[in-house]
């Protein structure tokens, strides 16, 4: 079956999960987020910003897929990365991985937060999130032989964060929420350097 892109997949999500409910609306509130431990200066250092409201604007159904994707694909991308953490052998990948986790540690928590202020579209949308689900990679890296695990953690980390980076440039161009979409192009700059750091590494 051809992989469908980003936007294509937010179009479908989002005719999937929009009849049944109508579009959500935000209401003001505080999401309590854990500050970020990723080294500084990281490429991975995007954090959502500690206690940021979500806006009073209402969240179209876009919006809503976005998020409930995006936590889904950073709740891979955390067994990704700590599946492999305690097996990698070089400096600069332990500590890339390491800030990848705090990164997406601390947008998860603030993404989790948002979801129940969109109202009922969330939870229909969550079971819809299918982009991430990249099973046959996990079971890659957790075979891969400990003089390995570097490269196929390379590998697998580089594609999955390739497809968070496409589908969040997508979400800029289409999302409502001004506080979504400013998320969204924290993650497109965020795991495009990630990405650039893993195929750049020997």
């Amino acid at each position: 079956m051809p992989r469908r892109t980003p936007l294509a997949f937010l179009a479908a999500a989002l005719l999937l999960t929009g009849a049944c409910a109508g579009p959500p609306t935000s209401r003001p509130s505080t999401v309590p987020q854990p500050t970020p431990t990723s080294p500084a200066g990281s490429a991975a250092a995007g954090s959502v910003g500690a206690g940021s409201p979500i806006g009073a604007d209402s969240m179209s159904g876009i919006d809503v897929v976005f998020l409930s994707t995006m936590v889904g694909h950073s709740e891979r991308t955390l067994q990704i990365v700590r599946l492999a953490r305690d097996r990698v052998r070089d400096d600069a990948l332990r500590t890339l991985a390491a800030a990848v986790e705090a990164t997406e540690a601390d947008e998860l928590a603030a993404m989790r937060g948002w979801l129940p202020t969109a109202g009922p579209g969330a939870s229909a949308a969550a079971h819809h999130h299918d982009g991430h689900g990249d099973d046959a990679a996990l079971d890659r890296l957790r075979t891969a032989p400990d003089a390995d695990v570097d490269r196929v953690l390379r590998e697998v980390l580089a594609d999955h964060q390739r497809w968070a980076a496409d589908l969040a440039r997508s979400q800029v161009g289409v999302g409502r929420n001004e506080q979504v979409r400013d998320l969204a192009r924290r993650i497109e700059q965020s795991r495009t350097a990630e990405v650039e750091m893993l195929r750049g590494t020997p």
